[in-house]
């Protein structure tokens, strides 16, 4: 059994193969990495090889154990233990997995970049190339669609605070001809959070005015309304009984116009009627039916046509009055109820006509689109388990273990 670290020549497979593995077992993955963590407790921490070159990545790099383990003696960051022997592996007894404190958290976060302006069909293979030499690089986070399609943008984690400032002062990088945007990943959600504002004020901003367009139709639709039923208007007034009532009106004009709706309650010395055309025709054939003394319950009334802004503005009091009612009688269920509401009709005429409201349930749905930010997987051969792999979260390592899909890592 030995520690990688033996100083020979390496080659670029040897690189690669040691940059894999030690990203399986270090501090990103590993933490969220199920199958791997279910593994390294059958037998202390180590996994035999066998099952290493499972992993889709590692597969297309090399298949062959010695070239394996001859890679890792060549690798100085003592991360793994090799039983050449036994053919396995496993993180060093003396690397502990950080703690996840706020400390460690702020660390990572201090240390992340973001970078757009990616083509979306650029591979991890292309992002690697395109970072070596730009500093010593802990992780590669791909950022994707709920969809798995590449969004053109990553974030990754450099091994210093240093690397990360020294990185950052690079505002002219390009990737194949493109101009980079780059952040910190503070300032990136920092301008994220600003985003998402203006665009919750935008929303805001739109909502209003368009109930300030839909409360402009409406008294638009309202003054339309009231234009066309001008000439409708009846008001009427006097020493009125106390016991008069609409259905006495109702009776009076029966015969001689139809009436939609009137305006009075028991015990007024006045009220309006709305005719659902020509109240003054209904006036006169009304009048002439009783011998031009038109009464109420044998009280001298004043009969007076509305016109003009009188009539407009006794209009829109009616339709308010309608629509109370119908809010009132909402409230109740949608029961019918006697007597109550100026359009209503009292309990001494049950063999007329009720008018009935009926409404119509609304349904509303939202739909907000998620942006989800995950790795690609990278799955064992021949095996349903996922696993996620090099570019994955850069955020720190958090209890609950997360599923992404298989990929090419």
């Amino acid at each position: 059994m030995a520690e990688n670290g033996d100083k020979e020549q390496v080659s670029d497979l040897d690189t690669k193969i040691s940059q894999q593995i030690e990203y399986y077992f270090g501090d990103h993955n590993l933490p969220r990495d199920k199958f791997l963590k279910e593994q390294i407790t059958l037998d202390d921490g180590w996994v035999p090889l066998e099952t290493m070159i499972k992993f889709n990545r590692l597969n297309k790099l090399t298949k062959d154990f010695g070239i394996i383990l001859a890679a890792l003696k060549k690798s100085n960051t003592s991360l793994l233990e090799i039983d050449e022997e036994k053919c396995k592996i496993r993180r060093s007894p003396s690397k502990p997995l950080p703690e996840v404190t706020e400390e460690y958290k702020n660390s990572i976060k201090n240390r992340s970049v973001y970078i757009k302006g990616f083509q979306l069909d650029t591979s991890l293979d292309d992002i690697k190339n395109w970072l070596e030499g730009k500093g010593p690089i802990e992780n590669i986070q791909m950022r994707r669609t709920l969809e798995k399609t590449f969004k053109g943008s990553i974030f990754i984690v450099f091994e210093t605070d240093d690397a990360a400032k020294k990185f950052l002062e690079n505002k002219d990088l390009k990737f194949k001809d493109s101009d980079m945007i780059i952040l910190s990943k503070e300032d990136y959600f920092a301008k994220k959070n600003e985003e998402r504002k203006q665009k919750q004020n935008d929303a805001k901003a739109k909502s209003k005015q368009e109930k300030a367009d839909a409360q402009k139709h409406a008294e638009d639709a309202e003054m339309k309304s009231l234009e066309e039923q001008t000439g409708c208007l009846l008001k009427f007034s006097g020493d009125l009984d106390n016991m008069t009532s609409r259905e006495d009106i109702h009776a009076l004009f029966q015969d001689h116009g139809e009436i939609k709706w009137i305006d009075f309650s028991r015990g007024s010395k006045e009220g309006i009627i709305l005719f659902k055309s020509d109240a003054k025709g209904a006036l006169e054939k009304a009048k002439a039916a009783n011998k031009d003394n038109l009464q109420l319950k044998e009280k001298d009334v004043v009969w007076e046509l509305l016109e003009g802004d009188v009539e407009k503005a006794a209009l829109k009091k009616i339709m308010e009055n309608q629509q109370e009612s119908y809010n009132r009688w909402k409230g109740k269920g949608g029961k019918k109820f006697k007597g109550k509401g100026k359009g209503g009709r009292g309990n001494d005429s049950s063999s007329k006509k009720r008018i009935q409201y009926q409404g119509k349930k609304k349904k509303f749905e939202s739909s907000d689109e998620e942006d989800i930010e995950e790795g690609a997987g990278d799955a064992k051969n021949g095996s349903p388990k996922k696993r996620q792999l090099e570019e994955k979260s850069t955020d720190e390592p958090e209890p609950k273990q997360q599923k992404t899909e298989a990929g090419d890592k």
